[in-house]
């Protein structure tokens, strides 16, 4: 047979040529895998050019929003401009001046009329628990935590995402969009973070609710040969991972370093293998070395994660740089502190742990003064992510400028989570999500008029309260510098006790408007307001000897021994009186050795005989000079009632107290030792409802022994209130009934209070018809199953609970459930006017947080102070003065 002449056979030739081709193609899949280990995450370079969103959903018709002033958070958040907005196919087509030929194209466009309302993107919210945290709080609804280890990079918060959580209706009625869905803080490492959109998808599943997940996970293609995309994860240091491990700051660290050790280990092996593979060094290669439990440790060593960091004290910051220059990766937030790199923080919470005891309401300003990144943000349900524009709102009233105010809630977070080409923005080709706002987003008591979440309208039929024209402006923000530079010098914490003025004769001039309680009635009425004349106030001797227009005290401008203040518009009010948290039995919330403590539960615990048959006074145990009480008077609060803490049945005696007192033997500083007797009926308690009832109705009824049978005796006979902490309807209900049973037995009327009450609207004509009053917070969140049934307010329904229970006769005071939010009662009462849709005017909204509140609470001499508040309205002035006849003297703060 004849040898080929220098060629293979045809059938041959075609199957090496076919092996060729095969092994260069694996070859360039390996050169493209092993080189794309190195490329930093970021959208494929042509994404700007995406014709739709991957999130669009099929039907969403498209939308072109008219007449807005919009914020499109360019040109460092300064840019606003006046136009239209259109909305197609999951994205924003066009901002400002849109085409009418464009829009002709269009046949099934909806048109929305902004009339000149507000338009923001959509709210960011960088550290979430939503859907693992999840409300109602039930068992097994909770993943937040692991407790297997300290170090877990390997757990993920999308397996624990729950899409039946009743918050993501409710938040994104606050305008939220988007939320960074964090592992708890009990780890050193907690695990993966994942970035989701709140609105329910037609899958109906926590995979469709992903953003942008590193792998295909939700049905969206990942190019293994483009920039990967952005990963989160969640790092905890301090308090947290050290007390729930039984470890210290020490143990912690170490396990970071383990763990980042372990994962460089692979990292480097990983480079090694790549090195050889692209060098064809083939021989004995193997396997690429990986481990499923350490590859998102080892993409943090790459740069490809987005670390956020829980971390609050200098000591936690040092130690987490020690670590990223030890293994050389970085931190894109600190969470919670008040020091770089970028900073989440909330805006007035704090001092619930030793931790936040430093926290200060002015860090925002100083950080963003000083070049660093500030994001507010929720922890939800911390704080209910609803609200997550007040936090911003809160900020900008103490100092941060408008545009960082309004992107930090916006801008600023979708940067930090590597998502700002898509999120965070109105601008051409981002996602559709976009919020129009009833007044300025920085405008205390915000509201959506409607929200899109990509291009789909979130709110059907949304509920408006008619809003003051001043609240379309960016509020003025008061002048803070002295308390600014007092809190950097003294570290975050500046004194604060109150010093009285000097002068016997103090006159408060260019005054606003002046408001005063009537003594024997306790409603307020406003004496005097103009826009063309001056108000004056004159203070002598301990009283107020003059008030109104300055015909009506033509002395006032006269005097040569008088201290002059000058309000600049401001307002002269009542001062304000506080219910419902710890305030004056607790320093720091968290921890045991600054509290009174809570008193032993008769229902579910043995109670030691030396006080078996006592019922506790708070006045017992009260704790002067915490921040809070200080913080509370200087913002106007000048007398709180508390009851002792408990978390059974029965709590005791509350007292009144003066939270600017030193202690307790100040001429004043208790003002009324027994106001009302305090009791709880919930769900929760452990104990069935039944028993509580039951124990409840006997101890009505006389069948108590000794102080206890006294105390309620006291209440039967109508000499003191009976507060019982009740937030169910069903529970309301069996009160009202018990209520009428007693008072058929006893023949007396008892004044019964109901606290917390969420859900008595449900009932708010039976209970205004059993002459019941109510304590509720402004505004409530569903943390618990008898919260479930919540009236959430515009824009989701018409009226809020205050709203309805007023408008049935009912007496309704504002309460609030943490101790460092008593400060912002003026801003919760300001927020009640707001939401009430024209049922309140200014003066019963300040009988929310005064008068209504002694009233329900059973004390007996009215809080007789006054609050001068310097310039704008009540998101825009700054208390500068409490006006005490009490104590018959002026104390100034910081003029």
């Amino acid at each position: 047979m004849e040898k080929s002449s220098g060629y293979l056979p045809p059938r041959k030739g075609i199957k090496r040529v076919k092996t060729i081709q095969f092994t260069l193609f694996l070859l360039a899949v390996l050169f493209y895998t092993l080189t794309v280990l190195h490329l930093t995450p970021g959208p494929p370079d042509d994404f700007k050019s995406r014709p739709q969103s991957d999130r669009f959903e099929k039907g969403t018709k498209p939308t072109l929003i008219r007449n807005a002033t919009i914020w499109t958070g360019l040109d460092d958040g300064n840019e606003v401009i006046q136009g239209d907005i259109l909305l197609d196919k999951g994205l924003i087509k066009k901002v400002g001046t849109v085409d009418e030929a464009i829009l002709r194209s269009y046949a099934d466009l909806v048109i929305l009329d902004a009339a000149g309302s507000w338009v923001s993107p959509g709210v960011v919210d960088l550290h979430s628990h939503l859907g693992v945290a999840s409300s109602p709080s039930l068992s097994g609804a909770s993943d937040g935590n692991s407790h297997n280890g300290l170090v877990q990079p390997w757990l993920r918060s999308l397996d624990g995402l729950n899409t039946h959580d009743d918050a993501y209706r409710l938040s994104i009625s606050g305008g939220v969009t988007t939320a960074n869905v964090l592992p708890g803080s009990a780890n050193a490492i907690g695990g993966q973070a994942f970035v989701i959109k709140l609105r329910p998808t037609a899958e109906r599943s926590s995979s469709a609710m992903l953003l942008e997940p590193p792998f295909s996970l939700n049905g969206t293609h990942v190019d293994p040969f483009q920039r990967p995309r952005w990963r989160q994860m969640k790092h905890a240091c301090g308090e947290n991972p050290s007390r729930r491990y039984a470890g210290t700051r020490m143990d912690t660290q170490w396990a970071f370093r383990e763990g980042y050790n372990t994962a460089r280990k692979i990292k480097e092996k990983q480079d090694a293998y790549c090195a050889k593979a692209l060098a064809g060094q083939w021989s004995g290669l193997g396997d690429f070395p990986e481990d499923l439990q350490w590859e998102a440790l080892v993409d943090v060593l790459r740069g490809r994660v987005k670390v956020q960091n829980h971390c609050y004290e200098g000591v936690d910051f040092d130690g987490i740089v020690r670590l990223t220059n030890e293994f050389k990766f970085s931190i894109a937030a600190f969470h919670h502190a008040r020091h770089p790199p970028a900073i989440a923080m909330f805006a007035t919470h704090a001092r619930y742990k030793r931790e936040a005891s430093r926290g200060s309401e002015f860090a925002p300003h100083i950080l963003a003064d000083n070049g660093l990144d500030v994001v507010m943000k929720s922890d939800h349900p911390v704080l209910n992510s609803r609200h997550l524009i007040y936090e911003a709102q809160q900020a900008h009233y103490f100092g941060l400028a408008p545009n960082l105010a309004l992107a930090s809630v916006t801008s600023t977070p979708a940067r930090i989570m590597g998502q700002d080409h898509r999120i965070g923005h109105i601008v051409e080709g981002f996602d559709a999500d976009i919020v129009i706002w009833d007044s300025h987003p920085l405008a205390l008591g915000a509201t959506p008029k409607q929200v899109f979440i990509d291009g789909i309208a979130q709110l059907d039929k949304p509920y408006t309260s008619v809003k003051p024209e001043s609240a379309q402006q960016v509020p003025v923000t008061p002048n803070f510098d002295k308390e600014i530079l007092d809190t950097i010098k003294y570290e975050g914490l500046p004194p604060l006790e109150p010093e009285g003025v000097d002068s016997n004769l103090v006159v408060f001039w260019n005054v606003g408007s002046i408001f005063l309680k009537n003594a024997a009635t306790g409603s307020i009425s406003e004496v005097f307001t103009s826009a063309v004349e001056d108000g004056v106030l004159v203070f002598e001797d301990g009283r107020v000897v003059c008030s109104g227009s300055l015909a009506a005290c033509p002395d006032a401008l006269s005097y040569s021994d008088a201290l002059y203040l000058d309000l600049e518009g401001g307002s002269i009010t009542p001062a304000l009186v506080s219910y419902g948290s710890t305030l004056g039995l607790t320093h720091i919330a968290g921890e045991a050795s600054t509290n009174d403590g809570p008193v032993f539960d008769p229902l579910s615990v043995t109670v030691p005989p030396i006080i078996d048959g006592t019922v506790i006074k708070a006045a017992d145990g009260l704790l002067f000079a915490s921040r809070d009480a200080l913080l509370a008077y200087r913002s106007g609060v000048t007398s709180a009632i508390t009851a002792p803490t408990s978390g059974g049945f029965l709590a005791g005696l509350s007292t009144v107290f003066n939270p600017g007192a030193a202690h307790k033997l100040v001429d004043g500083a208790v003002i009324q030792e027994v106001a009302a007797l305090h009791v709880t009926l919930s769900l929760s308690l452990g104990i069935s409802v039944s028993t509580q009832i039951a124990a409840l109705r006997g101890l009505l009824l006389g069948e108590g022994e000794g102080d206890v049978a006294k105390r309620f005796g006291n209440v039967v006979a109508g000499k003191i209130p009976l507060v019982v902490h009740a937030e169910s309807t069903d529970i309301i209900a069996s009160l009202l009934v018990l209520k009428k049973e007693v008072e058929a037995a006893k023949g007396n009327s008892i004044r019964l209070t109901l606290a917390g009450a969420t859900e008595a609207h449900l009932l708010a004509k039976e209970i205004g018809q059993a002459g019941v009053g109510v304590l509720i917070e402004q505004r409530p969140y569903p943390s618990r199953w008898e919260r479930k049934r919540l009236l959430p307010g515009p824009p989701l329904t018409q009226f809020n609970a205050i709203a309805t229970l007023v408008a049935h006769n009912v007496t309704v005071g504002i309460m609030v459930a943490d101790s460092s939010q008593a400060r912002n009662t003026r801003f919760d009462m300001a927020w009640a006017k707001l939401d009430s849709n024209g049922a309140l005017t200014r003066s019963k909204a300040m009988e929310l947080v005064s008068s209504n509140v002694e009233t329900l609470l059973g004390v007996v001499e009215s809080n007789s102070d006054l609050v001068a508040t310097r310039g704008g309205s009540d998101f825009e002035g700054k208390t500068i003065a409490i006006i005490s006849s009490r104590q018959g003297k002026v104390f100034e703060f910081f003029v």
